[in-house]
């Protein structure tokens, strides 16, 4: 298949998905754990809510990220492997910029859950695209 990685290397990039996966679950597991025990009294109901929205939105694609490193197992390519990106470095982006609002960290930059956020879109569109492109090809 046109842009398949070759050589003893072509391992390498789906293990990257797999740990990806594991960084993302543990800090969704861990920010929503904080959200869920976190004293009321300490956090306002929209900081608890920017924490349960980057958890979620973490496990989510830590799951995604399972399904390309799957994926790129199978059927490498440039695009499973850009998918993989936007993967991986969308919702660590995405939920830390709303940890940050939450945390009160003035020092975190404020484009990082846009960023985020237009990443995780590119990577679904991503997705989609590999869906089509499987469309019609022969196994």
């Amino acid at each position: 298949m046109a842009g398949d990685r070759k050589g003893k290397n072509e391992e390498k990039i789906p293990t990257i998905w797999l740990a990806g996966a594991g960084l993302n679950g543990f800090l969704g597991v861990a920010a929503g754990a904080f959200a869920a025990h976190a004293d009321p009294g300490r956090f306002s109901a929209e900081a608890l809510a920017w924490l349960k929205t980057g958890s979620f939105y973490q496990l989510v694609h830590a799951a995604a990220l399972i399904g390309i490193a799957t994926l790129a197992f199978h059927r490498p390519g440039r695009l499973t492997d850009l998918t993989g990106w936007c993967f991986l470095l969308g919702p660590i982006l995405f939920a830390a910029g709303l940890y940050a609002l939450a945390f009160d960290l003035a020092f975190w930059p404020g484009f990082a859950a846009p960023l985020g956020g237009t990443l995780m879109l590119l990577g679904w569109l991503g997705l989609m695209l590999i869906g089509l492109r499987r469309i019609g090809a022969r196994p």
